[in-house]
């Protein structure tokens, strides 16, 4: 039945028939998840975090003199090369045929960016000498928490963008090192922000699709070298840390499935006309 709205009708604007709540679904769009896919995919929250920690403590290392940066270069070096390895093994055949053509590129690439950043470390050792060092860690700091927040975590989220995550933990490793003692202290810091903050999550990402249970180990391996570098600097700080950690890991899955119990999402003939396929081509 169909009314015209000008008209004055004999009922109430607001009246509905009986058979107006027959249409009426509930969560037919609701995703169900399951506790151990949410908490494998909070893996990779686990491992940015990580990540960050593991990077603070290098730096506040190489600044009490107790880490050598010849020592530190040669690790990244061996590391940045198992991990090369690594994510050429997990490519399948038309992967390694392409990778074979672009692998002398990369060596190029490499060898022109260590010659690049070690021809300006003592550009990047003097640029912040002007600024306060409580300013340089206030922003150290907020740069590292923007990395956090802006890294691209697997989600459609508008806020999760690469680039913006990347340069502003690359602008924090320079703040950092422009506290180092000497400019090739400054060349290994910038170097081991690269290998953490841009060479990482791209072996991460693969092995998090082809490998599930190195990838899993991985992690596990990121977050208990976090943690025992952070507990040799404060305990209560480690602490802290393994309780954040337990609690995304953990906690928030759990939180996230039983909140679902009260998803209540009703559909029905008072939502949005929807075009359909073959009305939008007639239309075309």
């Amino acid at each position: 039945m169909y009314s015209v709205l000008y008209e004055l009708q004999p009922f109430p604007d607001n009246y509905v028939d009986r058979r107006f709540l027959e249409e009426l679904w509930k969560n037919i769009y609701a995703q169900k998840y399951q506790y151990w896919a949410v908490v494998f995919e909070s893996s990779v929250v686990i491992q940015q975090l990580s990540s960050v920690c593991v990077f603070v403590v290098i730096w506040w290392y190489m600044d009490e003199g107790l880490l050598a940066p010849q020592w530190l270069f040669g690790t990244g070096l061996a590391s940045s090369l198992i991990g090369y390895v690594l994510f050429y093994l997990t490519d399948g055949d038309e992967g390694r045929k392409k990778s074979e053509r672009t692998r002398r590129a990369d060596l190029k690439g490499a060898q022109v960016f260590i010659t690049f950043t070690y021809g300006f470390s003592p550009v990047l050792k003097t640029l912040t000498e002007s600024v306060s060092t409580d300013t340089v860690y206030a922003m150290a700091v907020f740069m590292l928490l923007g990395h956090l927040i802006f890294f691209d975590y697997g989600t459609n989220a508008a806020i999760a963008s690469c680039t913006l995550s990347l340069n502003v933990a690359v602008f924090a490793s320079v703040c950092l090192a422009s506290r180092l003692p000497r400019s090739l202290h400054a060349f290994i810091m910038a170097m081991s922000a690269i290998q953490i903050f841009a060479l990482w999550p791209i072996l991460q990402k693969k092995l998090k699709a082809c490998t599930p249970r190195s990838y899993v180990g991985v992690t596990l391996l990121f977050a208990f070298s976090a943690l025992g570098g952070l507990l040799s600097l404060s305990a209560v700080g480690a602490i802290l840390f393994a309780l954040l950690l337990v609690s995304i890991s953990c906690l928030c899955p759990f939180y996230l499935i039983h909140l679902q119990l009260f998803k209540e999402n009703i559909y029905g003939p008072w939502d949005e006309a929807e075009i359909k396929e073959g009305l939008s081509r007639f239309l075309s």
